[in-house]
Parts: C-alpha cells; sequence; structure tokens
C-alpha cells in the first residue's frame, strides 16, 4: 500500500498480479458492501466506507483519511478481491 501525493489516497497493486477481470473483482467489491458507479473498460468506481477505483492491472485506489481503513480494504484487495474468478 503506497501513499498517493494528496495524502488522501493509497494505492494498492496485488503482487503477482497484472490483470483482472473487472466484472468478477467488481462484483466480490460489491458483495462486500459497496456500491458499484463508474462501469467502463478504463475502471470502475465503487462508494462505501470509502471510495475506490478498480483498474483492468489489479490496482486499487482506495480514497480514505484513515490509514487504518485503507489498510484493512488493501488487504482484502490483495488476498481477496484481486484473485476472483468467475
Amino acid at each position: 500500500m503506497e501513499l498517493c501525493g494528496n495524502r488522501a489516497a493509497w494505492q494498492v497493486v496485488p503482487d503477482g498480479v497484472t490483470s483482472i477481470n473487472l466484472e468478477h473483482v467488481g462484483k466480490r467489491i460489491e458483495q462486500a458492501g459497496y456500491t458499484i458507479g463508474i462501469q467502463n473498460r478504463l475502471c470502475w468506481t465503487f462508494t462505501g466506507p470509502c471510495d475506490l477505483t478498480l483498474y483492468p492491472s489489479g490496482k486499487l485506489l482506495i480514497k480514505s483519511e484513515d490509514r487504518q481503513i485503507a489498510a484493512l480494504v488493501a488487504e482484502q484487495h490483495a488476498f481477496t478481491w484481486a484473485h476472483a474468478e468467475g
């Protein structure tokens, strides 16, 4: 998990993941209690305990000033969501 320049967002790039199926991972995030916003081939956005932007590369941008919440979301993404299959 890496802090982005504005100090209100964190970037997560899961190890060993070079691409994901946005639909499969997006549904897993939705099942975790997030609401899907934008859906296109470039990214999906979500709102919930924090705002998320998911990219086809598997990268997740977590918008939260709360490092603890961001760390929990990063862990979910790295170990569960990013590995979602149909």
